[in-house]
């Protein structure tokens, strides 16, 4: 079996007491086949210093983009372009809106949304899309700055079905986290079982959201197989077949040769 963590920030893991490094990191992963990771940036120093924690390897591949969250500082559009054309880069983002925490950048926000789609349609890149608070503003940037031309996801997904819906008309991927699996997430697990298997993916958003039954320790790609048993069972499909569906998404979402993603 083969399982993709579709996002992680393996940056934020806790590699003084919990890890020794990064491969151990995938090392623990592997041992529940979790075979492939997708790092992600949330700012471009970050990942610079994601590019240099990891290095180069077979089995982990890389976003870049800047955080709706780290719209405190300016950066450089040219230099969001010239990174994420980098090779081993897949993906835009994390981009989006997050009107929960800093509705102050609003404005900013919406213009590195339309950058970062902007510049994904530029590279045939998808873009990986956060959104908090700010439902509307989200569907509504990504239809206007014609998202179709490049694809993407929806990571971390909390929205409800209607939602949903519309980000699939759009040709979008849904990406359910641990949340899935919180006692309190009714509506989301009913969107859950509305979206496809052909457009579903699973992460953890590692180090945050660790599913249950690990609450409240730090999250961590290996993690990502509690999520795929819980969605398997929420669908009513074997893992298995969850695994082989999520791991053809990936691959298609993100470009990625698919022998890469297979058993070794």
């Amino acid at each position: 079996m083969f399982l993709v963590d579709s996002h992680c920030h393996l940056d934020g893991l806790d590699y003084q007491s919990l890890h020794k490094d990064v491969d151990d990191v995938l090392a623990k992963a592997a041992a529940r086949d979790v075979k492939f990771c997708l790092a992600v940036a949330t700012t471009l120093p970050g990942y610079r210093g994601l590019r240099s924690l990891v290095g180069e390897r077979d089995d982990v591949v890389f976003s870049c983009g800047v955080h709706p969250l780290n719209q405190d500082q300016m950066y450089d559009e040219q230099e969001l372009l010239t990174l994420a054309a980098e090779p081993g880069v897949v993906a835009l983002g994390e981009t989006g809106l997050d009107y929960y925490y800093t509705p102050e950048t609003k404005a900013r926000q919406q213009i590195s949304f339309r950058q970062h789609i902007r510049i994904g349609r530029q590279l045939n890149k998808p873009v990986i899309v956060h959104t908090r608070d700010a439902r509307a503003d989200t569907l509504a940037i990504l239809r206007e700055e014609k998202v179709t031309e490049c694809g993407g996801v929806l990571h971390c997904f909390t929205e409800d079905r209607e939602t949903a819906g519309k980000l699939l008309d759009m040709g979008f991927y849904i990406s359910f986290s641990g949340i899935v699996t919180f006692r309190t997430a009714g509506q989301l697990r009913d969107a859950a079982r509305y979206v496809p298997l052909d457009r579903l993916l699973v992460e953890t958003d590692s180090p945050y959201l660790a599913p249950v039954p690990h609450r409240g320790k730090e999250n961590q790609p290996a993690m990502v197989r509690d999520v795929a048993e819980f969605m398997a069972t929420l669908k009513g499909v074997s893992l298995a077949e969850l695994a082989q569906a999520t791991t053809a998404n990936f691959a298609s979402l993100f470009h990625v040769d698919a022998s890469r993603l297979q058993p070794a």
